[in-house]
């Protein structure tokens, strides 16, 4: 698959009126050729279909092939329904945080504040302590990446969402609170969209910055493969009947990169571990891993 340009950097530069006319049908060109996948035909795979059905899961998963450009899945219908990111927005925080500089680095540090942040009784123990935004992005701390936020500001994090064109683009609400809570959404088959652009250092951001949120998101590791990968729950910590699990990352093998984006229901007896175990099962199945 061609992947397009980064279009950031022809916003930025200054042109005669000519070369602004030409860079801007440039732009509107590149801006078509990088939609989001949801509208993208992906093809229901029985195999895929019957690891679910073992589980005993109600959900989706959409698969990239990045060479071929063909996209698996199962449950097309709802890998084009959109939801709330929850914490898979970590992945674009991070990267939003390092390009502003409110981050400095992997080991970038925040004291916990107990008092504006005081524990809840569902926080991982991992939670209640000092964060690098290393730890706080493998794990998926919550009051650290609320603080960043707060940090980037509302006109900065938009910029860099519209970037991105990540979703459905709305921040609109609270800063600290717009993908636990407010009106983001995004959907399985845009995830690997976004994933793909990121994998692939097409989203205008520096090298450096890619790379450390690549590092942080790496759950296994073995000599034929790597499976990296970001958690996210909608509904974490509330009391509801069902909650939606998010997974969403990539898998690297000897010759090719394979883009996953799955979510899942969460009950009372569909625990939220299953997102894990059922992508391996899927990665399993298809030869991947």
């Amino acid at each position: 698959m061609t992947l397009p340009t980064s279009h950031s950097r022809i916003f930025s530069m200054k042109h005669s009126p000519i070369f602004r006319a030409i860079s801007t049908s440039v732009v509107v060109l590149v801006l078509a050729c990088t939609s989001a996948y949801a509208n993208t035909h992906c093809i229901d795979s029985p195999k895929v279909a019957a690891v679910f059905e073992k589980a005993a899961v109600q959900g989706t998963i959409a698969l990239l092939n990045t060479k071929t450009g063909e996209v698996i899945c199962h449950n097309s219908a709802r890998a084009n329904r959109p939801y709330l990111p929850a914490s898979t927005y970590k992945i674009p925080n991070t990267l939003i945080a390092l390009e502003t500089g409110v981050a400095s680095g992997a080991d970038f540090s925040l004291d916990w504040n107990q008092k504006r942040n005081p524990r809840q009784a569902w926080w991982p123990a991992a939670w209640a302590k000092d964060q690098t935004l290393n730890s706080a992005l493998s794990n998926s701390v919550v009051w650290y990446y609320q603080e960043l936020a707060r940090r980037i500001n509302p006109q900065r994090m938009q910029q860099y969402v519209d970037q991105f064109r990540y979703g459905n683009r709305d921040i609109s609400g609270a800063i600290d609170q717009f993908w636990l809570k407010g009106k983001l959404k995004i959907s399985a088959l845009e995830q690997i969209s976004f994933l793909q652009h990121f994998y692939f250092q097409q989203l205008g951001v520096a090298r450096r910055n890619t790379n450390i949120v690549k590092q942080a998101i790496v759950l296994e590791k073995t000599p034929s493969w790597t499976l990296s990968g970001k958690t996210g729950m909608v509904g974490f910590g509330d009391a509801k009947d069902v909650a939606l699990g998010w997974l969403v990352g990539y898998v690297e093998t000897a010759n090719n990169t394979y883009i996953y984006a799955m979510n899942m229901d969460i009950t009372k007896t569909v625990g939220a571990q299953l997102r894990l175990e059922v992508t391996k099962s899927v990665l399993k199945e298809l030869g991947l891993i």
